[in-house]
């Protein structure tokens, strides 16, 4: 499927958003179509394994807007690969306004869908808005202290201060003005990056698309301190799902069961690493499908309101 491309603004910056269009009406109301707006985490783009998902979505008479935070991917931004946790969950706020505009959608059934950080991003924005219908969080990170205490199950503590103390830099750097100090998103193992697990490399670039650079501003992992979605997780008030992955290196499931119970949401439990429910991976088209059956159930028209 070949998705349309359009543009919206958040924060005064024009984003990028890819418009795949519902194959079928059979979720389609007088009002319209639900919609699905939907981000890669933390330094993702759109092309990088989004398509699948937002493919199946389509196919389940679901339309989808899949769009790139500002500063990454073809949105536009400067400067450029900075994760700011709140600038991502102001475009997703944003995302959700251009949903409600696109030709044939219905504005009384928007969803959420994110993954690893937009996980939590996804959550934060429902605890936001009221208008949101439905939300999905795979492998959600939504503690970055309990993600830090993770991480040290998984890394030498001596690469975890070298990885503090180059975020730190890149702070001071950007503060007088200079330009942030860079590191690769994802690393072999014992290499400089922010993902650094055996695996994590080939696992990112069998998804990778051609917008996406291999590299972030080295702060990112003092953001990943503010990711503490579990103090607004009460506030959601729609139907959500989380898919967690027991075997998670990367975001603890521990800390999802801990927001998934919060937010009251329905669970689905994979016994696999982060990256395993992507696609080409054992445990994508469990997930997908979960998630499909979970929209099409919350997003579905009342009896009365079919054309």
């Amino acid at each position: 499927m070949r998705p349309d491309t359009l543009t919206f603004t958040s924060g005064g910056v024009t984003c990028e958003a890819w418009h795949f269009a519902a194959e079928h009406d059979g979720l389609t109301t007088h009002a319209g179509r639900p919609v699905v707006v939907m981000a890669h985490g933390m330094a993702g783009t759109k092309d990088s394994g989004l398509a699948p998902f937002a493919e199946a979505f389509a196919a389940a008479g679901i339309d989808v807007l899949a769009f790139d935070y500002r500063g990454f991917g073809a949105s536009e931004g400067r400067p450029r690969q900075v994760v700011s946790v709140r600038a991502q969950v102001e475009d997703y706020l944003a995302a959700l306004d251009a949903a409600a505009h696109l030709p044939r959608a219905d504005p009384a059934r928007l969803a959420l869908w994110g993954v690893s950080m937009a996980g939590g991003h996804v959550l934060e924005a429902a605890a936001l808005r009221a208008d949101v219908a439905a939300v999905v969080a795979m492998t959600p990170l939504v503690d970055g202290f309990a993600a830090a205490r993770h991480a040290l199950q998984h890394h030498p503590p001596s690469q975890l201060l070298r990885s503090t103390g180059t975020g730190l830099r890149s702070r001071v750097s950007a503060a007088v003005g200079a330009d942030p100090v860079m590191i690769p998103v994802v690393a072999r193992p014992g290499e400089r990056g922010a993902f650094t697990l055996p695996g994590a490399l080939e696992d990112y670039l069998s998804i990778a698309g051609p917008t996406w650079r291999n590299e972030v501003d080295a702060s990112v992992v003092m953001e990943l301190g503010k990711a503490r979605v579990g103090r607004n997780a009460r506030q959601v008030r729609c139907p959500v799902l989380v898919q967690i992955a027991d075997l998670d290196r990367s975001a603890p499931p521990q800390a999802a069961a801990k927001v998934a119970f919060a937010a009251r949401a329905e669970v689905r439990h994979y016994p696999c690493d982060h990256f395993d429910v992507w696609p080409g991976k054992d445990w994508h088209r469990p997930a997908v499908a979960h998630a499909v059956h979970f929209l099409q159930r919350k997003l579905a028209p009342a009896p009365a309101s079919t054309p």
